[in-house]
């Protein structure tokens, strides 16, 4: 079944391929069915469909469900930074692929066919900055040295998201609270700056979304727990 590749949860790219009615159906990577009903296109009233999708666009949307070989998506359910990270990870897979359609030339289509029986296009790139020794049982010694010429003239600036929350507790020492579980809080993987009456900014800088989206999680659920227990007024601003 091709719709074990998905699951519930899961952020994809969709090209809108048709609107009957209040149903808009799309195309999830190119050829799978799946389907947004008008709640799930925005929040509130919707006047007019069309200012929202149109065919032939491409939307980042998330699985809702899987129910009966047919996958149910929203539109209004997903984050900015989701959308963000989606796409960038699309630019980076189409970015690698015309690096290696330009090194390998003709025979790119099939070396490219071979690279994917083991990895991904960008889990294969990520690999080779560690390994690069794996371009050599794909390519030819030549277009090795090619790859990794690219790579090193296209190093990457390190990834960055921020995160906006409020802290605060109106005891007498509660500045001194505060400060106390902000530093518990980061221990130098983080940057929390104050920005006004209790309000803060995390900031973690790394390599990939995914692992610092993960680490964000883990400091503003160790802030939300800290917070419960020295009776702390906490809240976390949406992305």
């Amino acid at each position: 079944m091709e719709n074990e590749q998905f699951e519930e949860g899961q952020i994809v790219l969709c090209t809108v391929d048709k609107i009957i009615g209040a149903t808009v159906f799309v195309k999830i990577q190119g050829n799978i069915e799946g389907t947004i009903t008008l709640s799930e296109i925005a929040p509130g009233r919707i006047r007019n469909l069309r200012d929202y999708v149109v065919p032939n666009k491409q939307i980042v949307c998330k699985i809702l469900s899987i129910k009966n070989n047919s996958i149910h998506l929203s539109l209004r359910r997903v984050a900015n930074s989701e959308k963000k990270e989606l796409l960038d990870k699309v630019n980076k897979e189409k970015s690698y692929l015309a690096i290696l359609k330009t090194v390998i030339g003709d025979k790119s289509i099939s070396i490219i066919e071979k690279i994917n029986q083991d990895y991904s296009i960008t889990d294969f790139f990520e690999e080779i900055k560690n390994n690069p020794k794996i371009l050599d049982k794909y390519l030819d010694k030549e277009q090795s040295e090619k790859i990794k010429q690219i790579l090193e003239s296209k190093k990457e600036k390190p990834k960055e998201i921020k995160q906006i929350f409020r802290l605060s507790n109106k005891s007498s020492n509660g500045i001194v609270i505060v400060k106390d579980i902000l530093n518990q809080a980061c221990k130098n993987k983080c940057e929390i700056k104050y920005l006004a009456a209790g309000k803060y900014s995390l900031s973690l800088t790394g390599e990939d979304f995914k692992s610092l989206k993960s680490e964000n999680n883990k400091i503003i659920d160790f802030l939300e727990t800290q917070a419960k227990k020295n009776k702390c007024e906490f809240s976390v601003e949406k992305n």
